[in-house]
């Protein structure tokens, strides 16, 4: 292998402020078009410990963001449900997984983090309002959780609405377009 080729490709991807990365990321970033060739040399990488491959085609620097992984692993997703409500103290059941939102429902253990996908439809999912993003992370805020959970769980139970902003809860109500939703958000926050 050409070590000026394969320092470039590790410079490169250390140099990146991301740290996880798909074989098509790597591709657009060093400019290589011939997959199986990028493949073999990413492979030495991991083989060497400088890069790790905790799925095919997903490449992770050795203290890759699990948050970032998880926005990676299935796109479009992002970061919602349980797990943004427990940060946000509106759930106090601790639930060790990241959850998020996709167009599929799975459930993936990698390395010591199980990342949790809940299905929802492609016309709520592609609307990023409500949704904040920090380099490769897509998460949801607290409200657009609160929705999403609701929207996939009709008899959800909340410990603690007080951190919610119901304003920014009815302007995101329209994303889902559901009579069924509002009615029983509507009922939640009088309650709560």
């Amino acid at each position: 292998m050409n070590s000026s080729r394969n320092s470039d490709l590790i410079l490169s991807v250390f140099s990146d402020a991301r740290s996880v990365f798909s074989l098509n990321d790597i591709s657009m970033l060093i400019g290589e078009s011939n997959f199986k060739k990028l493949n073999e040399r990413l492979n030495y990488y991991v083989r060497k410990g400088k890069l790790l491959r905790p799925r095919k085609g997903i490449y992770v620097k050795p203290n890759y963001n699990p948050e970032e992984l998880a926005c990676t692993l299935y796109t479009p997703s992002y970061i919602s449900l349980e797990y943004v409500l427990q940060k946000a103290g509106v759930v106090f059941q601790y639930d060790e997984r990241i959850t998020a939102v996709s167009y599929l429902s799975r459930s993936v253990d990698v390395e010591s983090h199980t990342y949790a996908y809940r299905k929802i439809k492609g016309e709520i999912l592609i609307v990023t309002q409500g949704i904040n993003q920090t380099g490769n992370v897509n998460t949801a805020t607290p409200e657009r959780a609160f929705l999403d959970i609701l929207y996939l769980n009709a008899t959800y139970y909340f410990d603690n609405l007080n951190p919610l902003d119901k304003n920014l809860i009815t302007k995101l109500l329209p994303v889902y377009n559901s009579k069924t939703l509002t009615a029983r958000v509507k009922k939640l926050l009088a309650n709560g």
